[in-house]
């Protein structure tokens, strides 16, 4: 029989999901399209996986599962290419996977408890990912997500720091800890730790982990001890990818955010005035209902001011059911336009970033195929060479080039 294949759409949360999701339906011949619903692309981008799953694989059985499920499971099950659809809940049981019903989708809002999934090992992938979260109670106008993964809820520290132990000892060199909003980690919980209470316990219960990385964060909730372990521990990778959204204050408003331009740019001068290495990351939608070519401007500025090396772009994406689908749209064409003009600015910095860093010399984590990975700071790095070290590794690599895009070194 067949291995199952997982199609894992979206998030670092997904993709730690999947390797669950792996595990559980080992030995069946199975294509599992673990779904994305952050903007109507991304379920687009679903159902064309769906259709090229059943065109590749027609004799297995095709399961949808993921965000984009949970909200439309009905639309997905309509699908004459699919078999089955599994909420975003129900997928991390085995229970679901067995049961005969072609739709178990439950409300993911009355779910209060989240776990550390048991996969074994990340089959495909050099570093691996530790669900800490799960849920988000903020309601920002533009998202769906919250639709799709319910009410904030944390994974208590000692099954993190069990789970990462765990995969310590499988030979991972390089955990990322995911969620959907990270940086609210931890009041569901007794006691009520923090995001950076976690992370100081984990770096101090399982010394054998040799780089810690952060998914996004949402920069107003950065407290002062996640602060101080980010700018000050080694062991963390110097790369913090924030969930900016906009850079103009009365877009940031209308979004429903809790920040505001100016302390998006403080937080970003903080961490780079005391570890300068450290590479920014950012989300920024372009587009936003209402939005002027003055509010695009301040957002489009924004890559400058914080330095943005690792640009998420997203022209606004309407999604039924929220608030910001009922304002007054900007054209398409313009959202568009304005997607690229953000790209364009991301590229600019990032080739100036990337440039800065010939001549340094990188410690690599060794991904497939073999010769390539990524530094520290997230840049990709290629370094051609007559044999591949072993995946997983971590290599120091001389930069002597770019492309813009890549790094590409020699052996230190």
């Amino acid at each position: 029989m067949a291995d199952p294949d997982i199609i894992s759409m979206g998030c670092r949360l997904n993709i730690a999901e999947s390797e669950t999701i792996r595990a559980l339906v080992a030995g069946r011949d199975m294509v599992v399209v673990n779904s994305c619903a952050v903007t109507n692309a991304a379920v687009r981008q679903t159902r064309s996986a769906i259709r090229r799953a059943r065109r590749d694989r027609p004799g297995a059985q095709i399961v949808v599962t993921g965000c984009a499920a949970q909200i439309d499971p009905a639309g997905f099950a309509a699908m004459p290419e699919v078999d089955r659809v599994i909420g975003n809940a129900e997928k991390l049981t085995a229970l679901a996977w067995d049961a005969p019903d072609p739709v178990v989708v439950g409300d993911i809002m009355q779910v209060r408890e989240t776990a550390p999934h048991l996969a074994a090992a990340f089959a495909a992938h050099a570093r691996a990912f530790v669900e800490v979260q799960n849920g988000c109670d903020h309601r920002c106008t533009f998202c769906a997500i919250p639709l799709a993964r319910g009410n904030s809820r944390s994974v208590p520290a000692g099954a993190v720091i069990d789970r990462i132990a765990g995969l310590v000892d499988a030979g991972h060199r390089e955990v990322v800890l995911t969620g959907v909003d990270l940086t609210s980690y931890g009041p569901d919980l007794p006691g009520a730790p923090s995001l950076g209470m976690l992370v100081e316990r984990i770096l101090r219960h399982v010394p054998a982990l040799a780089r810690l990385r952060l998914s996004s964060l949402d920069s107003i909730e950065i407290d002062d001890r996640l602060f101080e372990l980010i700018i000050s521990e080694a062991r963390i990778m110097p790369h913090v990818h924030l969930s900016f959204q906009a850079g103009d204050d009365m877009i940031l408003k209308r979004m429903k955010r809790r920040h505001d331009r100016a302390q998006s740019v403080a937080v970003v001068q903080r961490l780079k005035a005391v570890r300068p290495e450290i590479a920014i990351g950012a989300d920024l939608i372009a587009g936003f209902p209402t939005e002027t070519d003055a509010m695009f401007a301040n957002t489009l500025a924004l890559i400058d001011d914080c330095e943005i090396v690792h640009a998420h772009i997203f022209p606004y994406s309407p999604r039924a059911g929220t608030p910001a689908a009922k304002m007054p749209q900007v054209a398409p064409e313009l959202r568009k336009a304005r997607a690229a003009l953000l790209r364009e600015a991301g590229e600019r910095r990032r080739l100036m970033w990337l440039e800065s860093l010939i001549g340094t010399s990188q410690a690599v984590l060794i991904e497939r195929p073999g010769d390539r990975g990524h530094a520290p700071n997230f840049a990709e790095v290629r370094f051609p060479l007559p044999t591949s070290p072993i995946v997983g590794s971590v290599a120091s690599i001389l930069i002597t080039t770019t492309d813009g895009k890549t790094l590409t070194g020699i052996p230190a």
